[in-house]
């Protein structure tokens, strides 16, 4: 979140707990997005095959569920 100062730690933890579509790299990583309000948008947070470590996170404009 360092080099995105404008996301909110409790953005991130909603969409690993409510995404409303996921997705599994060729990597193992796991792609989630959830619509988040303040944001007016989604949000993709990518996280390790473990499914709790974050990798990135950033607003997705592109994504239409």
């Amino acid at each position: 979140m360092k080099r995105r100062p404008y996301l909110k730690r409790e953005w991130i933890e909603y969409v690993i707990q409510n995404p409303a579509s996921t997705e599994v790299q060729d990597n193992g990583r796991i792609r989630l997005w959830a619509y988040v309000p303040s944001l007016k948008g989604y949000l993709r947070v990518i996280v390790e095959s473990d499914g709790e470590t974050v990798h990135n996170a950033f607003p997705d404009r592109g994504f239409a569920d």
